[in-house]
């Protein structure tokens, strides 16, 4: 992902006309904080908190709880925060963190000591002004409360903007949980009204059923009854039905903790991941974990239209061949920054001590998602590149001239 994102930089970099020595300075972060966790029962974990860039604002970007986080991911994915918060004209900046952990395997009780010695190692570098980190893979709102309790404790912050993503108790905001998959849904409208495809029956097909997933493809279906969701997966398996699928009966069913393997009914087959990347569908909704499409399973895509809702679906390689081969691919930048976007909007509530109803921050969700896609389409026609690289590009312009918000 690291390589992938660098490469999308030094590309739009060129394109801007600059040299070697400023995309260099581009690239670099701003400051990396790598420390280790050690609980009272003697388990130790990795933990990271890289910050890419403030120029525009505070830090921006979220915690992941993951057995898999690596230094270099993290840094890659403060990278592209900086960009996602320019391009879609947010006043903040760009970073990430992480601890190299599976939370399913911790008692609530270490969780929750977890999080607090994170934000305790943290403290003196995070903060309303500084960087206002939010969940991501792995963490919710439980695990921003006792990161922000403990982060209040220490500093007699009283605003609760020091983190978003956070209950709606203890300062969180309406519409924050489904806004990524709703984001989603705005940007994707966008997309195919731009290409006259806006009434046209379509079908989907959605890696991921987590949150975003879910949310993705409920909300499709109350707003979109010409999308059909055809097929879904989970991290054991797949489901597909050609006539479309029941998607609320299905969230329901994962609410359950249940998996998909042991979802039966009708005309439904049961196929595995892999083969759900190689239907033939309209639009293929990645909204998993990172490099998802690669070089060896690329040439199974079948789909006209991917949308990038997990952060770096798809790798250099793969979106080089996917790109020659005519597939339009949404980019992670624009497509998943419904998060982002209403973590702003939490930490403005919090900042002016007010609370939106849910009405006003999907509104002003929308407001963001159309902007966005609107000005990376205009890039892509008048630079003549493909969308990820009209979303670098436009994510530089934002980092170069530090607007508060794009036209």
């Amino acid at each position: 992902m690291l390589q992938t994102t660098r490469a999308f930089i030094t590309k739009a970099g060129q394109k801007l006309g600059l040299d070697q020595a400023a995309i260099d300075k581009i690239l670099q972060l701003n400051a990396e904080h790598e420390f280790t966790i050690t609980l009272d029962d003697g388990q130790s974990f990795p933990a990271y908190r890289m910050q890419h860039d403030n120029s525009r604002g505070p830090y921006k970007g979220g915690i992941r709880f993951h057995p898999e986080v690596t230094a270099d991911e993290v840094r890659a994915l403060a990278t592209l925060m900086s960009f996602k918060t320019a391009a879609v004209g947010l006043p903040l900046g760009g970073g990430k963190g992480g601890i190299t952990v599976d939370p399913r395997t911790l008692t609530s009780a270490q969780l929750e000591e977890l999080s607090r010695k994170y934000s305790q190692y943290l403290h003196t570098h995070i903060g309303p002004d500084k960087d206002v980190p939010g969940p991501d893979v792995g963490t919710d709102a439980s695990v921003m409360d006792w990161m922000a309790d403990e982060f209040e404790k220490l500093t007699g912050d009283t605003s609760h903007a020091s983190f978003t993503g956070k209950s709606l108790k203890n300062g969180g905001s309406l519409g924050r949980d489904a806004a990524t998959g709703r984001g989603g849904v705005f940007a994707l409208a966008e997309l195919l009204a731009s290409v006259g495809l806006a009434q046209k029956e379509v079908t989907i097909a959605i890696q991921g059923y987590g949150n975003v997933g879910s949310f993705f493809a409920t909300i499709a279906a109350e707003e979109h009854p010409s999308w059909h969701v055809v097929a879904v997966s989970d991290s054991v398996g797949a489901l597909y039905g050609a006539d479309g699928l029941d998607v609320k009966g299905l969230t329901d069913f994962k609410a359950a903790r249940r998996s998909f393997t042991d979802y039966r009914k009708d005309s439904i087959e049961h196929i595995s991941s892999e083969a759900l990347l190689g239907l033939d569908v309209d639009i293929l909704v990645l909204a998993a974990l990172g490099d998802a499409v690669n070089k060896d399973n690329m040439r199974a895509i079948k789909a006209r239209y991917v949308v990038e809702l997990a952060n770096g679906p798809v790798d250099e390689t793969a979106h080089a061949y996917l790109s020659k081969q005519g597939t339009t691919i949404l980019p992670d930048i624009i497509a998943n920054a419904g998060g982002v976007i209403v973590s702003y909007l939490e930490w403005l509530q919090n900042r002016q001590d007010e609370h939106w109803s849910e009405e006003k921050v999907n509104a002003e969700l929308k407001d963001y998602m159309v902007k966005a896609v609107r000005n990376l389409t205009k890039v892509a026609k008048n630079e003549k590149v493909n969308l990820t690289e009209a979303a670098f590009i436009l994510g530089l312009r934002g980092l170069l001239d530090k607007p508060g918000e794009l036209s």
